[in-house]
């Protein structure tokens, strides 16, 4: 009864918009043959607001978004009821195009629930980055979907920090003093004796130790595991937190973006290019450059102790959609369209997922990042770039990487024992997902 009632809220945040024109109009919906209503789910407004600033929607076509927060898989719930009603919903009511993340992308790629996007005329992959084609493919090959954005990822650090604890600011120094983690946690400690924190949130580096696993959360028999490499993080958390390097706080957490404002004690974030945009508001948002408490131009981007990405938005095509046609030329326009993917790096801050863009971008020696001081970040995520694998996915992997993290912070916190918290882990999966094998709870 909760589960459904979460959804039955979660279904109410829907609202309707009309797109704009901002090019040249396609051919209306009549003479396409197209339905007159383009239904598309997503979990944020993130590539909402990029669609209604940079695609032309046809004539006679209006745009409905639901939208479902993504937390404990409302999301994937609200949306799985409505890909099980799509064959008998009405044409007006059935889902065209949706969202979906890494973390879980397998689940819909993998099902009757999305389509061939080739067939519908998406074809030209020559520029997108291949592992993002991979990651919307299902097992035969088949590609359903594309992301809009490539997601390399690095460590976002504050140069007035920085300047202080390492006595540099420039972004090959800060790399090479925190190359590897024991270097990382050295510089935790010196940040720690003048005053700061080295994150601001037990979980801040989380999604770095998490893309660098060697082994799946789950094996081949269904089976739990827990890599080396998540425990290695849940090592250094405790040690983090008892000797006051950081905070436990979560990732999306006020007390944990308020770190990123003019006035914050953090050296250093993790994340890829939308982290600017929707974890640091304290530090570049409207209201804190109104305020005057926004910290532009006092950060500095690397590569940070390891490589890695993290997320990602692909947009699927549902089967049964009546706007195929509609749902192809969204597509190829946010992977091939130069000014629609010019304008995302420009005008959002974003790294797309078009190689020539972004390396144009990167090879300009007058381009670069205010929020950065003027770095120019394409640079180093293209770099980054070249090196991401889309490797040991399972569609289980929102449940675990938010499980593990909000069952050990209980611990971090001293509200329950370390037992407790993976006894308490083990139980919360088993409840999601009851194919999964785990340890006696």
């Amino acid at each position: 009864m909760k589960k459904l009632l979460s959804i039955l809220l979660a279904l109410l945040m829907i609202f309707t918009v009309v797109g704009c024109s901002k090019k040249e109009e396609p051919a209306p919906a009549e003479e396409a043959g197209e339905g007159k209503v383009f239904h598309i789910y997503a979990w944020n407004e993130e590539f909402k607001g990029f669609f209604e600033k940079y695609y032309t929607v046809p004539e006679g076509i209006e745009v409905v978004w639901t939208i479902v927060p993504n937390e404990g898989t409302q999301y994937q719930d609200a949306l799985d009821l409505a890909l099980m009603n799509q064959e008998s919903a009405d044409a007006d009511d059935k889902v065209d195009m949706f969202l979906a993340e890494a973390d879980y992308i397998l689940k819909y790629t993998n099902s009757a629930y999305t389509q061939d996007i080739k067939a519908l005329g998406v074809t030209d992959f020559s520029n997108t980055y291949s592992y993002t084609v991979e990651a919307a493919s299902d097992a035969s090959g088949v590609v359903k979907g594309v992301s809009f954005q490539c997601c390399p990822a690095g460590m976002i650090y504050r140069r007035s920090i920085a300047l202080d604890v390492l006595g540099t600011d420039d972004p090959a120094e800060v790399q090479a003093a925190v190359a590897d983690w024991d270097k990382f946690n050295a510089v935790a400690e010196a940040a720690h004796e003048k005053g700061y924190i080295m994150t601001a949130s037990y979980a801040e580096d989380y999604r770095v130790f998490s893309n660098n696993t060697s082994s799946p959360w789950v094996d081949a028999n269904n089976n739990l595991q827990i890599d080396p490499a998540i425990q290695t993080w849940m090592d250094q958390a405790e040690d983090f937190v008892n000797k006051g390097y950081t905070l436990t706080s979560g990732v999306w957490d006020a007390e944990t973006t308020e770190q990123a404002a003019k006035d914050g004690k953090a050296f250093c974030f993790f994340g890829p290019a939308w982290y600017y945009n929707f974890c640091m508001g304290p530090a570049f948002g409207d209201d804190a450059k109104a305020a005057g408490t926004d910290s532009i131009g006092d950060w500095g981007l690397c590569e940070g102790p390891q490589a890695f990405f993290w997320g990602g938005t692909w947009l699927l095509a549902a089967t049964g959609s009546d706007n195929p046609t509609m749902v192809a030329d969204v597509m190829n326009a946010f992977i091939n369209d130069e000014e629609v993917c010019t304008n995302l790096i420009k005008n959002e801050a974003q790294f797309t997922n078009n190689q020539a863009v972004n390396n144009k971008f990167a090879a300009d020696p007058e381009f670069g990042n205010a929020y950065l001081g003027g770095q120019n970040d394409t640079a180093i995520f293209a770099e980054g770039a070249k090196n991401i694998k889309f490797q040991n996915q399972t569609i289980y992997d929102q449940g675990c990487n938010e499980g593990i993290q909000n069952a050990f912070v209980e611990f971090l916190k001293g509200t329950v024992t370390k037992e407790e918290a993976m006894s308490n882990f083990y139980k919360a999966l088993k409840e999601k997902y009851p194919a999964i094998n785990v340890p006696e709870a």
